[in-house]
């Protein structure tokens, strides 16, 4: 009896560490599943990002491997040549190291797609030609085809993986009087990203894919001079120039068909002097909910820093053929025009709007924006929604004729020197208004009303 009573016992007593043991190893379990799906949907957020370039990722280039048919690593000059890339990632060029290579009436061509990630995008594991780790490469007179996804034209990768380009190598590239021609996905013309340096001149860039700005940049961004030449897109989501750097272009044509003209992200600048900025935004992308031709903004990816988005246009043409011409969301922007033609043929499209859209913190998420005119003449309707607002400062005999936020939702100051007119095609309403001319002789309510601070105004 005794015995019985004690097998009973154990039999008890292991009965209970098999079910402890059993809620142990499905509690752990259901913590591994949550955790794992807790990641997935984490990714997947992340891939909402950087709709215009790459997707976001990682940091550094630890895990980067370049291969290349051509590899140059010591001072080298080439004259003539035709080279292939036939492989995924692989380049048909690579010049690498404190050297100075001059490539000169070269043919290079490009096929073999990209894996696909950031590698391509980031550190122009794919591209037909690059320059990194401090080189500087001067090509000249050359053709450059590509044909594959991820196939950038030419590449200076800096060696930051930082958005601020604080590590930067300062590999710079000098390009001139050559053509660059991209036809498939993610293949920008001339690429900059990391801190490197872009020098090109006279080039002719076209490029067909999506997510292919003809003068693209990418995470870490650089420094871009450009002057002289045509650069051409048409592809969704392929503006003629997407910033994620300092980019200056003068003297020469921007042409967008599908996308929008110019794009900066983040705390990054565009520069255009003298150039001519045609754009039919005919094709939203990705996140996209409206048709624009300048758009400064933050897309919260990772790929650019945040801050004030600078874009600047003296002596050019800026046309939009469908949409507004300036676009601001979730970020704070300065644009500055002087001595430009400025033409809307979208008669539903504005002058300048700034709103929250689909980027950023909802509530949170509008535009803080200085808008600066010297000698310049505008037109067109501005609208600022409930969570944004404009400063505007009309100087050296500009003139503004249309509608400020004629909804009354967001908040603006305005300034006019005595050279500088406003006439009015709709009531409008600011929160302040500074006036130079004591008579206000250069305000034209042209049988509209302007409110100040929610009073009406007389002269």
């Amino acid at each position: 009896m005794k015995q019985k009573i004690i097998y009973t016992a154990i039999i008890v007593v292991l009965v209970a560490v098999l079910g402890f043991l059993w809620f142990f190893i499905v509690k752990t379990d259901n913590k591994a599943t949550s955790s794992s799906n807790s990641a997935t949907s984490s990714v997947s957020s992340a891939e909402n990002g950087g709709e215009f370039g790459s997707p976001p990722g990682g940091g550094g280039n630890a895990n980067v491997s370049y291969s290349a048919v051509k590899e140059i690593t010591s001072d080298t000059k080439i004259t003539k040549g035709t080279y292939k890339s036939q492989k995924s990632d692989e380049n048909a060029i690579s010049a690498s190291g404190d050297i100075d290579v001059t490539l000169s009436g070269i043919t290079v061509t490009k096929t073999g797609d990209s894996d696909g990630g950031d590698n391509t995008s980031f550190y122009g594991t794919n591209s037909a030609i690059i320059a990194k780790d401090g080189a500087s490469l001067t090509i000249k007179n050359a053709t450059i085809k590509t044909d594959a996804t991820g196939a950038n034209g030419v590449f200076s990768y800096g060696g930051s993986a930082t958005t601020n380009n604080s590590s930067s190598d300062k590999t710079t590239v000098n390009i001139s009087d050559s053509t660059i021609i991209t036809s498939k996905d993610n293949s920008g013309g001339i690429m900059t990203t990391g801190g490197g340096i872009m020098n090109a001149k006279n080039l002719k860039v076209e490029t067909a894919g999506t997510s292919s700005a003809a003068i693209r940049s990418d995470r870490g961004g650089g420094t871009v001079n450009v002057d002289g030449g045509t650069y051409k897109t048409t592809g969704k989501g392929s503006p003629a120039i997407y910033s994620t750097a300092d980019i200056t272009v003068k003297n020469a044509e921007l042409i967008a068909t599908a996308s929008e003209g110019a794009i900066i992200e983040g705390k990054n600048s565009i520069t255009l002097e003298n150039c001519k900025l045609t754009d039919t935004n005919s094709t939203l992308n990705g996140q996209s909910t409206t048709y624009k031709n300048v758009f400064l903004y933050q897309s919260m990816s990772g790929d650019a820093a945040s801050g004030e988005a600078v874009f600047t246009a003296k002596n050019s043409e800026i046309t939009t053929n469908k949409g507004d011409s300036f676009y601001v969301t979730n970020t704070t922007a300065t644009i500055n025009l002087e001595n430009n033609t400025i033409v809307n043929n979208d008669k539903s499209g504005y002058f300048l709007r700034i709103q929250k859209d689909s980027w950023g913190n909802s509530g949170s998420n509008g535009g803080i924006v200085t808008l600066n005119l010297k000698k310049q003449t505008a037109s067109g309707e501005i609208v600022v929604d409930s969570i944004s607002s404009l400063t505007i400062n009309l100087t050296s005999n500009s003139s503004f004729e249309g509608i400020i936020n004629g909804d009354n939702a967001g908040e603006v100051v305005l300034t006019l020197d005595k050279t500088s007119t406003l006439t009015l095609t709709g009531d409008t309403y600011v929160k302040s208004l500074t006036n130079k001319d004591g008579t206000n002789s250069n305000i034209n309510l042209n049988g509209y009303k302007l409110y100040v601070n929610g009073k009406l105004f007389t002269k």
